[in-house]
């Protein structure tokens, strides 16, 4: 198993883990490796140091520091825009295309207020804005469409 640090053109970090090198090379070359987070499959290769399992032995002494890729301020972005994502798409009613309809009926009172969320058009979030309905625009991660995990 190959675990390979990726990043998209819009540098967000991602892990991936692949049988071999000639499987990422595969998968790369059909369009089915892309970021996590905004769906992009300009996907490349980050060096990345190897692991080596060498068994339960202690090590003689404790290893110096190294720099994590996770502990970058971009990556800690990436992880709290991911968080905040799943915590939307948890705390919120997918309502699809009725967007637009259903945030004017609980902003009008017809029907009961919850969070919501859903596509909408620019010229329907301008519209809904322009009416005094707050609105944010929220892309969504391909994997995360799904259920979350």
């Amino acid at each position: 198993m190959k675990v390979l640090n990726l990043q998209c053109a819009h540098a967000h970090a991602f892990e991936g883990w692949f049988a071999s090198e000639d499987d990422f090379q595969g998968q790369l070359a059909r369009g089915l490796v892309e970021c996590p987070l905004c769906g992009d499959a300009r996907v490349t290769k980050m060096p990345s140091a190897p692991r080596l399992n060498l068994g339960a032995t202690e090590p003689a002494a404790a290893p110096a520091p190294k720099q994590d890729l996770v502990a970058t301020p971009n990556a800690q972005v990436q992880a709290a825009w991911m968080q905040l994502v799943k915590q939307v798409m948890a705390n919120t009613e997918d309502v699809g295309e009725k967007f637009a309809e259903e945030a004017r009926r609980i902003h009008y009172g017809e029907t009961e207020e919850r969070g919501i969320r859903g596509q909408a058009s620019v010229e329907e979030t301008r519209a809904l804005l322009e009416e005094g309905i707050g609105v944010l625009p929220l892309p969504l991660p391909k994997g995360l469409k799904g259920p979350l995990q």
